[in-house]
């Protein structure tokens, strides 16, 4: 691959405004629109889009484990969702600041508050390990020790092994999976104070799902990975048989497993047509990205990863309501 020079952000300039539109805006309203920007910055620390999903799966994992209740606990799921991305956010925040000299070193990163320097370092710190804290005791108090250990031991596994892991080896996708799959173990726990087959079904679909979603992100930037020192796909060949394994693989189970919670009834004919619809879809698009292996295969493979996860969670969630 040919290098490429590392690009380098001006923290003065936010992303997607130019400079004269900023001049213009700062003149106009120069604290209003600082105090806007910070805001953002904190926000995008916490990582949205990944809470967003986050928040599907562990709300699905909450209402499978609430079906033996005569009544939902609406009040209970706030208590567990508030928990729950509060300590998501945290470990997003804490990954950030680890990574954050290595992310200034990529396209995809380098506008990241820290990886900019628009932001102090040990302000991200502190924020991490407040939402972090704060998010453990809450769901203790509000929700059960075993739905808050579940959350922590997320954290851990995410921060101290697989985030140094992606420095040292391409298998760190598979330890990343471990804690990756957790949240609806967490909403279930909340919700059933216990972890049943039901709930681990659930962490078997999120746990392979991860690997084509990785894959694709992998392989579209491969060469800003390869920049800043990150060993997520192998250095040499066989690098393409590695992702086709990592992807096709995991595709391969997942169409059986999310299959699984259908011949006890649970969830009937239509949860089985749906999830074999986008079982089959999103195995489409996997092996479309194996037999091209182009940047464009692998955007519609992510695309259509994060279209089948919150689809098919819905869609579980619909059948058993």
């Amino acid at each position: 691959m040919a290098a490429e020079a590392v690009i380098t952000v001006n923290p003065a300039i936010r992303p997607g405004v130019s400079p004269p539109v900023e001049m213009a805006l700062e003149a106009q309203h120069p604290r209003a629109v600082r105090a806007k920007a910070t805001v953002a910055d904190y926000w995008a620390l916490t990582k949205p889009e990944i809470n967003f999903l986050i928040a599907i799966a562990t709300f699905a994992g909450f209402h499978l484990g609430s079906l033996n209740r005569s009544h939902f606990p609406f009040g209970l799921l706030f208590h567990t969702l508030l928990g729950t991305l509060l300590v998501a956010s945290g470990t997003g925040t804490l990954n950030q600041y680890i990574e954050r000299r290595f992310d200034a070193q990529m396209r995809r990163t380098a506008r990241r508050p820290l990886a900019a320097g628009r932001m102090e370092a040990s302000n991200a710190l502190w924020l991490g390990i407040s939402l972090s804290v704060a998010g453990a005791v809450y769901l203790a108090l509000a929700a059960n020790i075993l739905a808050s250990l579940l959350a922590v031991l997320t954290l851990l596994s995410y921060l101290f092994l697989y985030t140094p892991l992606k420095r040292r080896t391409p298998f760190c996708a598979l330890v990343g999976a471990f804690p990756g799959a957790m949240p609806p173990l967490i909403g279930y726990a909340a919700a059933d104070g216990r972890l049943s087959s039901a709930a681990w079904v659930l962490y078997a679909i999120l746990f392979l799902w991860q690997f084509p979603h990785f894959m694709a992100i992998a392989w579209m930037y491969r060469e800003d990975y390869d920049r800043a020192g990150y060993f997520v796909l192998p250095h040499k060949e066989p690098r393409a048989r590695f992702v086709s394994l990592q992807t096709m693989l995991p595709l391969l189970a997942l169409l059986p497993v999310s299959l699984l919670p259908t011949p006890p009834g649970l969830l009937g004919l239509l949860y089985l047509v749906g999830a074999l619809a986008l079982g089959l879809g999103f195995f489409n698009y996997g092996a479309q990205f194996v037999l091209h292996r182009s940047s464009a295969a692998a955007r519609r493979l992510l695309f259509a990863s994060i279209i089948y996860l919150p689809s098919l969670l819905v869609l579980m969630i619909l059948a058993t309501g």
